[in-house]
């Protein structure tokens, strides 16, 4: 009998021991997008929680007012992205005012071109719309300057004023980003080596067994980031080629004359 008890307690005592061990080595639920490509319903808390959300797939999220909302999406050259959010408020409240930040992967806030990107709301209002369109994304840019690059961008969403009687009621917001392709017109020379996405210094072939993947790296184009060197400016630049030379010769053709003016006598 002594003996079965001191087997029971010895057994009990690595049951507890390993279940701590085997609940660390569980991974952790992590606000990413589903596998099955439906849309988010949760946004991250930080930069490196942001949930990914695709172009034009809406991305929605439960919250309280003065909650920091994140999400990333991926954006690339020749691109210009148009982020809209709409937040509903509940049904009494004061005057709030909510903003809507745009950082790429360098967290660097990206200028909007135009958009209520910060935006105030008078009292009792239902909901509020904010929209950022940014500038056309580049393939190169001088170490200097704040020109948006192909990567990760990263969304926040916040609320930046309000009454202290309204911090922490229930919110609801939803985040949908659009692009529009604009090409040639915005194409500068050269291209940058890699995207600005996280981890993209991590090669398939150093990731270890349990090491996560970069963020976005399932978002990535079947044919590779800004793959390519064909751009429609090409095709203006050979039309602007043709017209010059069209040009020229008009040129050459009313200028050059019918030849011996009749005024000048034979044989000088």
């Amino acid at each position: 009998m002594r003996a079965t008890r001191v087997l029971s307690a010895a057994l009990l005592a690595l049951g507890l021991a390993a279940g701590p061990a085997a609940a660390d080595s569980s991974p952790s639920p992590s606000p990413s997008a589903s596998s099955d490509g439906s849309a988010p319903t949760q946004a991250g808390t930080s930069f490196r929680t942001a949930t990914e959300m695709k172009q034009g797939q809406p991305a929605t999220a439960s919250g309280s007012t003065g909650d920091y909302l994140y999400w990333s999406f991926p954006a690339d050259v020749g691109q210009r992205p148009t982020v809209k959010a709409t937040v509903k408020l509940p049904q009494a409240h004061g005057a709030q005012t909510w903003q809507l930040d745009v950082y790429d992967g360098l967290r660097r806030r990206q200028a909007c071109q135009y958009g209520a990107d910060p935006r105030t709301v008078a009292q009792d209002t239902s909901q509020v719309e904010l929209a950022c369109v940014l500038r056309t994304v580049r393939g190169w840019a001088e170490p200097s300057a704040n020109d948006p690059l192909p990567g990760t961008y990263y969304v926040r969403l916040t609320v930046v004023d309000l009454g202290a009687s309204d911090l922490g009621q229930p919110v609801s917001a939803e985040v949908r980003v659009d692009s529009k392709d604009i090409g040639g017109a915005g194409a500068v020379d050269g291209s940058l080596g890699k995207p600005l996405v996280p981890g993209i210094a991590v090669t398939s072939g150093e990731k270890t067994a349990g090491a996560k993947t970069a963020v976005l790296s399932s978002f990535g184009r079947t044919d590779g980031w800004s793959s390519g060197w064909w751009s429609d400016r090409w095709v203006w630049t050979g039309i602007g080629a043709v017209l010059a030379a069209l040009a020229g010769i008009g040129g050459y053709a009313l200028t050059r004359g019918s030849g011996r003016p009749s005024r000048v006598p034979p044989g000088v």
